[in-house]
This record gives C-alpha cells, structure tokens and sequence, in this order.
C-alpha cells in the first residue's frame, strides 16, 4: 500500500469514528430530554420525587457510627438549644459542629459531635423520626436518622436559597420549614411517607413559598404564631411581617415597623401575654444594642411602647440569640460572653428561676 492509500485509510477510519460518537451523543442527548420531560411532568408528586443526595447505599441498620467527642471545653456561638428523642443537641455555630448529650449537666467535653461537616448551623429540627440541620454558609440541609447504632447523616439537600438560617417542624402541616434568610424564600419540605430499600426516610421539597420584598434583606427567623408566621426585622427594612400560609403563597398580612435601634433582629416569641424580641444590633449593625424586649403590641414598638427585660436575666454586654420553650421550661443561647446557654422560667409574666446551663 502507497503512502497515499495509507493517509486515505486513516482518515476514512478516523470520518468512521467521529460519526459514531456523533450518533451516540445524540441518543444520549435524547435520553437526556426525554429524563427531563419526565420530571418536568411528575413534578409535584411524591411518588415521582427525585430524592437527591440520600448518602446511605446500605442497610441502615447495618451503618457504624463512630463515636467523636467535642474537642472543646466552651461554645463559641452557640445559637440553639433543643431536645429529641431524649437527647439535648446544641448548635455550636462557629465551631462549626452540633453536640448531643443525654443531660445538662456533664461537662461540653462529655458530649458527642453529631456533625462538623458544616460551617455555621444555627438550628436544629426534629419530626420524631429525622433531624434537619441547616447547614447556613453551604447554602444546604443535612438530615439525620436515628438507628440502633445512633444517628447516620441519610441526605443532604444541596441550594437551599442562600444561608438557610432557621429550620423548624410545623407539627400541624407535619412539614420542616427551612429559611433562607437572604433571599426570602421559606423551603417546606416533606418526609416520604415510607422509607426506602435501605430503610432511609427521605426527605423532598414540596414547595418553595416568597416573599419578594424580604431579598436582599438578612432576616435571621420566622415564628409561627396562631398559625400565622411572623418574619423578623432585618437591619436594612426595620419592619416585622406577619404573612398567611396560602397553598402556594405567603400572604402578607400586616405590616410593623421598628425603631432604629431594634431593628436587627434575632426572634420573636411569644410567652403568654408577650412578644420576647431578641435584638442582635440596630440599623447600622452595632452590636452595642443586643438586647432582649417585650412588648402586648407589635403596632406599638415604632413608638417605643416596649421594655428592655435584658438586665432581668443578670446579663450585659453579649448577643440574646434564638429562644425555645422544651418541657416547660424556656432556654436561651447566648455569645460574647461567658453565659451560653441560659434556662428560665415564665409565671404570671415575670421572669423567673434564671439558671446558668453552660
């Protein structure tokens, strides 16, 4: 064969190659529309849901779970309290972790680490059969399940709005809400009725409901009152909302506004006749107004009808952040100082019994 002929062969055979991986990116392509159409069709129901991110690929009964104790003897930033299945778990924000342990007494080196795949949780959320924890500087959700073996990380959920913030479970929608608490949007997401072939139970996004005035603004939580929700100030709006659950909407019902030096807001909740506030700054972001208010009248704090209930708990100088009521007791976090966890008591609207947990 001539030098010619040969050039010819390889470059028929080289035309031979090209057209069938044309043709095959082709059908993949094809593949590809007819996967997305059939999403875009079974969009909404949950037998059809695409559970992303489930990490467990064997029976979960079967998974170890290596036991990791919390390197630290102190919280820095600690931003949550809670309790599920007998078991108290803290959001140890700029540690990057979440601790559990069975009582409040032991020493923080005697608790276990749940988690520090994160960077800055600041809440934690229970259904009875997961937690949801918000991952806030990764944009996304980790669930955990509990097993004889103790709790396995089952499922991330990946762009979660930007800095998902505040996570809770709505026990009458049976339903997790998770905040993004830039770009206000509040994620309600279900947990499949039944688990899957490794006994996982996973969780989808059912819907995502907006409030387009509140992006852009950094808004720390929302509380569901009366079945209504109540969004906090942020610093760069200085207005409360309050806003209906519609079946694909929030509603905007009323709206409040707040004085310069409220206006950065952490919570508001309601103990008995009160809206307890906590504030982490004013407009302008100085952290010299954190404080702690109550007021019967939400229309009433622009004209500063409230009351400053911080030096009621023996505090000063530091940061009141996310408040929870667990087994008739109420339990504050709390930074900048020493004082990080702090439990009280609420009878005939006076503060009482004010304990120092860690």
């Amino acid at each position: 064969m001539t030098i010619k002929a040969k050039i010819f062969f390889i470059k028929m055979l080289l035309a031979a190659v090209l057209a069938a991986l044309a043709c095959t990116s082709c059908r993949d392509a094809g593949t590809q529309e007819q996967t997305e159409s059939a999403i875009s069709e079974n969009a909404g129901t949950q037998e059809q849901q695409s559970y992303e991110g489930i990490l467990v690929n064997t029976p979960i009964e079967e998974m170890s779970v290596p036991e990791k104790k919390n390197p630290y003897d102190t919280l820095n930033v600690a931003t949550y309290i809670m309790k599920a299945d007998d078991t108290w778990f803290i959001a140890d924000c700029y540690h990057d972790q979440i601790i559990y342990h069975d009582n409040l007494t032991d020493s923080l080196e005697e608790w276990s680490v749940l988690t520090d795949e994160v960077h800055y949780a600041h809440t934690i959320a229970a259904d009875g059969v997961l937690l949801l924890i918000d991952d806030t500087e990764n944009n996304r959700l980790l669930s955990f399940q509990k097993t004889q073996n103790g709790y396995v990380h089952t499922q991330t959920l990946e762009n979660i709005g930007m800095k998902p913030h505040f996570v809770q479970y709505d026990e009458k929608r049976q339903v997790f809400m998770a905040w993004s608490s830039i770009t206000g949007e509040l994620y309600l997401i279900k947990r499949a009725a039944q688990p899957d072939e490794n006994g996982v139970y996973p969780l989808y996004v059912d819907k995502l409901l907006k409030l387009d005035g509140l992006y852009g603004v950094y808004v720390r939580s929302f509380t569901v009152i009366d079945d209504e929700i109540y969004f906090v100030s942020g610093h760069n709006n200085q207005k409360i909302i309050k806003a209906a659950i519609g079946s694909d909407s929030l509603e905007i019902l009323e709206e409040y506004a707040v004085p310069d030096e409220l206006a950065g807001m952490v919570q508001i909740y309601k103990i008995q006749d009160y809206y307890y506030i906590t504030i982490s700054t004013d407009s302008t972001e100085n952290q010299d107004y954190a404080t702690i208010v109550r007021t019967k009248s939400l229309e009433a704090l622009s004209g500063g009808d409230y009351e400053d209930v911080y030096e009621d708990f023996g505090l000063s100088g530091g940061t009141p952040y996310y408040v929870n009521e667990i087994e008739d007791r109420y339990y504050m976090t709390h930074h900048r100082t020493q004082e990080n966890i702090i439990a009280f008591d609420v009878m005939d609207n006076t503060i009482e019994n004010i304990e120092i947990i860690y």
